[in-house]
């Protein structure tokens, strides 16, 4: 704002970057009009101003209450508009979360530690896997299966103990029912009659025990027999 006639005013000099300015204001001005004028030369918007001279100018103050001498030197601390509004695109373009295509799960029998056992085919005399059928454990309970380093494995449930026993040709451990902490089974790819069983016995899926070729008119039952419920593949 220019000063009216007769009106005493101050000169200073504005810094901002590399440039300086000479700034004529009137001394009843206040902060806040000198940033008008301020923006009118530089482009910074007044909202976006900090002037500092001994500290930063507050904008109720006159230009005389402020301290602004002839000759004095005010620090304009700032950023055009425009600017701000390039960082904020760029931060919003680098930083705003991407639609990720969904990462598709590989069956377990596509994963290669389990494909390494399922490559050497079917046991020898494995019982004909039944798709949709659901049936009770046998007696002798499930045999000619495979367990992950390819041995020939065995499930004995012993209900009266609550207990299964895992039987290959080295052992036979024995298990207490209510120490498996989960039942899985996920259906072999191609081979849909027949699945891939998991017994959590320890407190992570890592402790998982793989039984392999396990067939499918069976494995409710199992679930059922361990878990007393249905528990399906996450």
């Amino acid at each position: 704002m220019s000063a009216a006639e007769g009106e005493e005013t101050v000169t200073f000099k504005l810094s901002h970057g590399k440039k300086v300015y000479d700034i004529s204001v009137p001394k009843s001005n206040n902060i806040s009009q000198v940033k008008q004028q301020v923006e009118e030369l530089t482009g910074v918007h007044a909202l976006m101003q900090k002037l500092l001279f001994k500290g930063m100018l507050k904008d109720d103050k006159t230009v005389e209450e402020a301290g602004l001498k002839d000759g004095v030197k005010v620090i304009l601390m700032a950023s055009k508009v425009e600017d701000i509004v390039k960082l904020a695109t760029a931060a919003k373009t680098t930083t705003a979360p991407v639609d990720a295509a969904p990462v598709k799960r590989l069956s377990l029998s596509e994963q290669t530690e389990h494909k390494k056992v399922l490559d050497k085919g079917k046991p020898p005399n494995a019982e004909p896997g039944l798709k949709g059928r659901k049936l009770p454990l046998p007696a002798n309970g499930l045999r000619d299966m495979f367990t992950q380093r390819g041995d020939k494995v065995r499930l004995t449930f012993k209900l009266e103990l609550d207990q299964v026993w895992i039987g290959t040709s080295e052992r036979t451990q024995k298990v207490n029912m209510n120490s498996i902490k989960n039942v899985k089974s996920e259906p072999i790819k191609g081979h849909e009659e027949y699945h891939i069983l998991a017994l959590q016995l320890g407190p992570t899926d890592k402790s998982n025990y793989y039984i392999y070729w396990v067939p499918c008119q069976y494995v409710d039952s199992v679930k059922d027999a361990i878990l007393g419920s249905f528990a399906s593949w996450p």
